[in-house]
C-alpha cells in the first residue's frame, strides 16, 4: 500500500515499484532514481520546517485549563529555560479555586507567563475524570517540588551567581542556603538570597507588587536562575513585575514552598508522597489550621472545571 502511495505521489508506474530495489534502480536508470531522492529530501526538508525542534515548545504541547495553557513536556521545558529563560508559574489548587477570578494581576501573571505547569494533583485529577473517555486530553502532574529537584540536578546552577533566591524570612533564608550549600549548590552564599518584605502591605497604587530593592539586586547580581520562594498568589505577581522591568532574560521560577519540602523548613515531602499527590496531606498534618482552611478551599475548583472546562472564569473583581 504504501508503495502504491508513493508512486502516485511521484508519478511513477505502481509495476516499478514493486520490482526489488536493485532491479528497480538498474531499469529506471539514473535521471529516475535522482528524481526519486529528489523529492525524499524536499519532503523531509518541508516536513522539518513545520515541526518544531527538540528545544522548542508549542501551544501543542500544552493542554488549556481554565483558559491557561499548562504545559508537561518536562523533558524539553529545562533546555528552553537553560537557553531563553522566562517566566515559570506554579499555580496551586487554592489559588485557581479563589485568586484566579478576585485578583487581576495574579490572573494577567498566569496568562502572561511564559509557562505553567500543573502542579495541582486536585486539579490534575478533577481534569482527567472529566476526560475519561478522551484520553488525548490527559495530562500528568508536574509539581513545583518536582521541578526544582529536576532544577538543582543541572550543572549550569552551580556557578558562581547563577542562581538568585527571594526568600520569605531571614530563617528560611539561613535554613534554605545551608541546605543548598551541603546538598546542591556549594558556591551559594547569602549574597545569592534576599528576604523579601510583607507584599500584601506594600502593594503599588493600582495593586500591583512591585520591590525597586529586589529588582536592583538583581541587575547586579544578574543571575540566569531566579527562585520566588514567597506564598502563592504572591509570587507570580512578583514574578510579572520581574519579567516585565528586567532588561535580561533569566529564568523565572515561581516555586512557593517547594525548597521548603526539601530543606525541612516546612512539611519534608519525600518523592513517594509527590507522586501519588499526598503532599497536601502531610502540609495538613504539619499545621492543620493553617493548611486545613487553605485546602478546604479548593474544593471549589471542582465546581469551576465542571463548569468552564478549558475556558477562563469571569472575573468576580470587576
Amino acid at each position: 500500500m504504501f508503495k502504491i502511495c508513493f508512486s502516485v505521489a511521484v508519478q511513477v508506474p505502481p509495476k516499478l515499484c514493486r520490482r526489488p530495489w536493485p532491479s528497480r534502480c538498474s531499469r529506471a536508470g539514473l535521471p529516475e532514481v535522482v528524481f526519486l531522492f529528489t523529492i525524499f529530501r524536499l519532503t523531509r526538508f518541508v516536513c522539518s520546517r513545520h515541526s518544531p525542534t527538540r528545544g522548542q515548545l508549542t501551544i501543542e504541547d500544552s493542554v488549556k485549563i481554565l483558559g491557561i495553557h499548562f504545559f508537561t513536556t518536562r523533558d524539553r521545558l529545562l533546555p528552553i529555560l537553560q537557553e531563553d529563560g522566562g517566566l515559570v508559574s506554579v499555580p496551586s489548587g487554592p489559588g485557581l479555586a479563589v485568586d484566579l477570578m478576585r485578583i487581576p494581576i495574579y490572573r494577567r501573571a498566569l496568562l502572561e507567563s511564559n509557562f505553567v505547569i500543573p502542579d495541582s494533583g486536585f486539579m490534575v485529577i478533577i481534569w482527567n475524570i472529566i476526560h475519561a473517555f478522551n484520553p488525548r486530553l490527559w495530562i500528568k502532574r508536574y509539581s513545583g517540588l518536582r521541578l526544582i529537584r529536576d532544577l538543582l540536578d543541572q550543572p549550569d546552577l552551580r556557578g558562581h551567581s547563577a542562581t538568585f533566591w527571594v526568600m520569605p524570612s531571614e530563617a528560611d533564608a539561613e535554613t534554605n542556603v545551608t541546605w543548598l550549600r551541603e546538598n546542591a549548590l556549594p558556591n551559594i552564599s547569602h549574597d545569592d538570597c534576599y528576604v523579601a518584605p510583607y507584599y500584601r502591605g506594600k502593594l503599588g497604587p493600582d495593586g500591583k507588587v512591585e520591590d525597586p530593592v529586589l529588582l536592583e539586586a538583581i541587575r547586579q547580581r544578574n543571575p540566569r536562575y531566579v527562585f520566588v520562594n514567597i506564598g502563592s498568589g504572591v509570587q507570580e505577581q512578583l514574578g510579572l513585575y520581574l519579567k516585565e522591568n528586567l532588561k535580561t532574560k533569566p529564568a523565572i521560577l515561581c516555586t512557593g514552598a517547594a525548597i521548603a519540602f526539601l530543606t525541612g523548613a516546612q512539611a519534608t515531602i519525600p518523592p513517594w508522597a509527590d507522586r501519588f499527590y499526598v503532599g497536601w496531606m502531610l502540609r495538613i498534618c504539619q499545621d492543620p489550621k493553617r493548611f486545613g482552611v487553605r485546602y478546604w478551599r479548593a474544593l471549589r475548583l471542582c465546581w469551576i472545571m465542571i463548569r468552564y472546562g478549558e475556558n477562563i472564569p469571569p472575573p468576580e473583581f470587576a
